[in-house]
């Protein structure tokens, strides 16, 4: 009978346990910029228990840890159609600046507007210029958008408001370069650095969480 309980309350520590470890772990305390760093112009502030991008090109990097094998979750809204922001990802080292991370990682694009050229290459959902928007589901302005970014080995997959936009694999085909800001193609690393960038004076973007959870 006591081996039968041991058991038991083992098998129910173990769910317990695992149950734990697929929960979302919060990257934005709602409070402050604890755990980021302000990397290049520009700046992110705290308003109301949101992240609000403000001033020129530039990004926040979560520089405690690289990411893999993990769902990372963005909450996100935007001012006007045409704000301009994204989710940088496999960023291999620290970047020194917002172009480290645009040519040596991916950003996973926030734009659903016409103002930035590229079209479908340029818009939300998209690894930003290299591949091609499978679907448009952000929502009109003001209203909360959910991104989901699957890192699954060298697999990435975007979705938001649950609606699939990305699903791509290193060694698929990219688009090429065609113009000198858009970033290098090339293989990325299963595990990376990831951050938030804030693009220019006009586009205001508000986080309102950022999270991550295993993928097992």
């Amino acid at each position: 009978m006591k081996k039968n309980l041991l058991f038991l309350f083992f098998v129910i520590f173990l769910i317990s346990w695992s149950s734990q470890e697929k929960k979302w772990r919060q990257l934005f305390n709602g409070k402050d910029l604890t755990g980021w760093e302000q990397v290049g112009p520009g700046k992110f502030v705290v308003e109301n228990g949101l992240l609000k991008t403000v001033g020129g090109m530039g990004m926040i990097v979560y520089p405690a840890e690289k990411f893999s094998n993990c769902i990372i979750r963005v909450v996100y809204n935007v001012k006007d159609n045409d704000c301009n922001s994204g989710v940088f990802i496999r960023v291999p080292e620290k970047p020194k600046d917002e172009w480290d991370a645009i040519n040596k990682g991916y950003e996973v694009q926030i734009d659903n507007g016409t103002r930035h050229v590229g079209g479908e290459y340029h818009c939300s959902g998209v690894l930003y210029s290299l591949t091609k928007a499978m679907a448009h589901p952000q929502k009109k302005q003001g209203e909360w958008n959910t991104m989901e970014i699957t890192l699954d080995g060298q697999r990435t997959m975007v979705t938001i408001n649950g609606e699939k936009v990305t699903d791509f694999k290193e060694g698929d085909p990219v688009r090429a370069k065609t113009r000198s800001y858009e970033p290098e193609p090339g293989p990325r690393p299963e595990s990376g650095y990831m951050g938030l960038q804030n693009h220019d004076s006009l586009s205001i973007v508000f986080f309102k969480e950022v999270a991550v959870r295993p993928l097992k």
